[in-house]
């Protein structure tokens, strides 16, 4: 699908959240590329360095912004703020997030509510800053990058999966309302993606102690989950840019869907969700990643240790 020419987004105003790395990185460059007007947010200022020195590489303009999305005051402030200062918000790009690794019981329940609250209440927070001026305006674009993890859950990936589940239910029920406005709605969803977002991925500390291993009931799933990762980011994972370029495509399309699926790979995994009505389809993809055969022991590599070479496999 062919981009819409630059001189007809000139005036098309994007908020970005999240753009300090990866997919909102080549989010905030590829629209900015394109003629969009682009706010490009992020939670800590002194973190722009990689979004300025890309947008000087690539000729580039940004409106580069602080915009802590788990803070209701600061999101209502610079929500006025923008509007002030460029008069609307024509498209919105939820793009904030972070990884979370670990199964229910190793997960405290402060950590679950923390992701939920970075990883889904700051979606709901900015879409509900910004709603109202693009109801008025009578049209209008939000699009909430989720993740294949939104419609089939992964294993140790609970908190986090919750969270994209969430989302996917908020924009569902959302998106038939806003027609009515002329606002559409859509969801961004990726399987693997080569960026840091894996390297950022929490871990509970109940898991990362070597002596743990020999009584924890999850260690050897764990493991084969780890060893399955690198793997599937090698064959089936995508670049930020990439990504970008599906969300640039969905923003053109004459008629917006609800869901991206970003690759064939992502596809063919949610489909299992629509095929399957009983889930046992899912349940047996899913389970294929943590029912590996166990490699011969490797003294002294803890939970943690073998967390630490996927993510460098991953960044490799």
């Amino acid at each position: 699908m062919r981009h819409v020419q630059k001189d007809m987004n000139a005036t098309k105003v994007v908020l970005i959240t999240g753009t300090s790395s990866g997919i909102g990185t080549a989010t905030a460059i590829a629209f900015a590329k394109a003629g969009y007007k682009v706010i490009a947010t992020l939670r800590d200022i002194n973190k722009a360095t990689i979004l300025l020195d890309l947008s000087q590489k690539e000729g580039v303009k940004l409106d580069i912004r602080e915009l802590d999305v788990c803070d209701n005051n600061i999101i209502d402030t610079g929500i006025n703020d923008i509007l002030k200062s460029h008069g609307k918000i024509d498209i919105l790009i939820n793009n904030a997030g972070t990884g979370y690794f670990g199964t229910l019981e190793q997960t405290p329940l402060a950590d679950v509510m923390r992701i939920m609250d970075i990883n889904f209440y700051s979606v709901v927070r900015v879409t509900k800053a910004v709603l109202p001026s693009m109801r008025k305006a009578g049209s209008g674009h939000i699009l909430t990058v989720s993740s294949v993890g939104g419609l089939i859950g992964q294993p140790f990936n609970d908190a986090y999966c919750a969270a994209k589940f969430a989302i996917e239910g908020l924009m569902e029920s959302l998106a038939p309302v806003m027609t009515n406005f002329g606002i559409h709605i859509s969801l961004i969803e990726p399987g693997p993606v080569k960026t840091n977002f894996i390297n950022n991925l929490e871990i509970p500390k109940s898991i990362n102690k070597l002596e743990h291993e020999a009584s924890d009931p999850y260690a050897e799933m764990m493991k084969a989950y780890i060893r399955y990762m690198p793997q599937r980011y090698e064959t089936a994972g995508q670049t930020a840019d990439e990504i970008a370029n599906v969300i640039l495509n969905a923003v053109s399309a004459e008629k917006p869907h609800l869901r991206y699926p970003t690759s064939l790979s992502a596809s063919k995994i949610v489909s299992h969700k629509y095929i399957d009505i009983t889930g046992d389809s899912v349940i047996k993809a899913t389970t294929s990643a943590i029912d590996q055969p166990p490699l011969e022991p490797t003294p002294n590599i803890g939970c943690e240790a073998n967390l630490t070479t996927c993510k460098k496999a991953v960044k490799g």
